[in-house]
């Protein structure tokens, strides 16, 4: 795939650091996907104060992308330009509390839930259903099986764009269907979630139903990124994409999945441009066969590379 588009001499003046700094990273193996470009620079800070000195000395005009486990995300062929940040295992800890546990933002969500139920904590078993980091489960306010982050969230550690670290309790973040209010290029470095003390045996029993529900009703062993659109108010996205016809629809090396039409899939040859644009023509038909606009759920970053002249899209 094709690089992002340099930023001159920006590797050179990148502030100092004492995590890791690579040049030209493939982050397709990163995704869900498996597919799309590569980061200008992938940046791993050491921990929170390692970013915060890092993101207070980066000159304002470099761009900045934050990613995390990429089970929701797009990054476009042609990537990623400045500066992508990625959380590792300075931020992936998880600490059990008498009423919560204290997590970092690279933790994956299915872990947060098993350590809660380790400590014998309820309702969290929600988040063995989402696929992620926690990190991403705020920025999005991820919710499935009942729950969502909103309802159990104490507060997030954040950093800031200019380097500034703060502790933000739900108020401020205004959660909203799917959404987070954080501030413009802040990053989520830890979390505060809140459980109650549940009998072990009902806590293994919930998460084991939702485990099951999840392997008979989504494509989870294929190059997914999780649900694809919104729920439009009142309805149901794969309700108005099976409407439309589009089960099973294809473009490229992607497809609309058989098993759960909200979900798209790499079936092995898929660029970024494939999924996307497959995307975008399943809410053109939505949108002709229902008159609902879907909106997107998955995330969709960087720079796309434009189809050859002389070779359309095509969907089949």
């Amino acid at each position: 795939m094709m690089t992002a588009a340099r930023l001159p001499g920006l590797l050179e003046s990148l502030p100092p650091l004492r995590g890791r700094v690579q040049a030209n990273a493939k982050l397709a193996p990163f995704t869900w996907f498996r597919a799309g470009g590569a980061a200008e620079a992938l940046v791993r800070p050491a921990d929170a104060e390692d970013l915060a000195v890092f993101l207070r000395e980066l000159p304002n005009e470099v761009p900045v992308h934050v990613i995390g486990a990429c089970s929701n995300l797009i990054i476009r062929d042609g990537g990623l330009p400045g500066v992508t940040i990625r959380l590792g295992r300075g931020f992936s800890t998880i600490t059990a509390e008498a009423d919560g546990l204290v997590a970092g933002a690279a933790a994956l969500d299915v872990t947060v839930a098993e350590h809660a139920a380790a400590a014998g904590l309820t309702g969290l078993e929600f988040l063995s259903g989402i696929p992620g980091s926690i990190g991403g489960a705020v920025a999005m306010n991820a919710g499935a099986y009942g729950g969502d982050l909103a309802t159990v969230l104490d507060w997030a550690e954040i950093v800031t764009r200019t380097g500034e670290l703060r502790r933000l309790v739900p108020a401020e973040l205004a959660f909203a269907y799917r959404h987070a209010a954080l501030p413009a290029g802040a990053v989520v470095t830890g979390v505060r979630l809140r459980g109650q003390p549940g009998a072990p045996a009902l806590i293994a029993t919930r998460m084991a139903e939702i485990r099951a529900n999840r392997e008979a009703s989504q494509p989870i062993r294929a190059r997914t990124g999780g649900s694809t659109f919104r729920n439009p108010d009142g309805m149901k996205a794969w309700e108005l994409i099976d409407a439309a016809g589009c089960r099973g629809l294809t473009r490229g090396g992607a497809m609309v999945s058989n098993k759960h039409c909200n979900f798209l899939i790499n079936t092995g040859t898929a660029s970024a441009a494939d999924i996307e644009g497959l995307g975008e023509e399943v809410r053109r038909r939505v949108l002709a066969a229902t008159g609902a606009t879907l909106h997107w759920e998955i995330r969709r970053i960087g720079i796309p590379i434009d189809i050859p002249a002389g070779k359309p899209e095509v969907v089949a």
